[in-house]
């Protein structure tokens, strides 16, 4: 598996199922990350293979992930990303490569008490839904991995429909990190 792609899981921009939500506009890059964000973070993918996540500020409210196999550690790819906090909800947003649309795609994430990192995918079948019944505005497109919907709503239209406690059920996790104690 190509590095790239490993990032793309443990940050869960690829949902399980190989398909993709995708927006025209990132997150802005105006809000700083959430306390106990940045570090290390480590799990194990779907086949049980080891996975460390480096979690870093790249400047002013832009930060970095890098994912890697434990197995592994020289196959590194790093891509940036933004975070915004909307409602109770924390949500970053990276470019996707240009082979799935080129656009960007936005998760959301929540650091629990027990120092666990928690990452949701958006469900493509619900935003599938919210296009048909014109809550959202969009279309779908094909990949080599599956299929994808690129979303073509203005954020404020995508955060109020993700905000909606109705739609509490477009989030679904895609993977559990534990954070790596600072080496001494």
């Amino acid at each position: 598996m190509k590095a790239w792609r490993g990032v793309l899981i443990a940050l869960s921009f690829l949902l399980l199922s190989g398909c993709l939500v995708t927006f025209r506009e990132p997150l802005p890059a105006s809000e700083p990350a959430p306390k106990g964000l940045l570090g290390r973070w480590s799990s194990t993918n779907a086949w049980g293979e080891p996975m460390n996540l480096e979690l870093s500020r790249l400047g002013n409210d832009r930060y970095q992930a890098v994912a890697y196999f434990k197995a592994k550690p020289r196959e590194r790819e790093a891509y940036p990303f933004t975070v915004s906090r909307h409602g109770n909800r924390w949500y970053l947003s990276a470019k996707v490569p240009a082979q799935y649309g080129g656009h960007f795609t936005i998760a959301g994430f929540e650091i629990t008490d027990k120092r666990e990192l928690v990452i949701y995918n958006l469900d493509l079948e619900q935003i599938n839904q919210a296009i048909a019944q014109k809550t959202l505005d969009g279309q779908g497109f094909q990949t080599d991995d599956g299929e994808g919907v690129q979303v073509d709503s203005p954020l404020e239209k995508v955060f109020a429909y993700l905000d909606d406690p109705a739609n509490s059920d477009v989030f679904v996790e895609a993977a559990r990190y534990q954070h790596q104690a600072k080496a001494k």
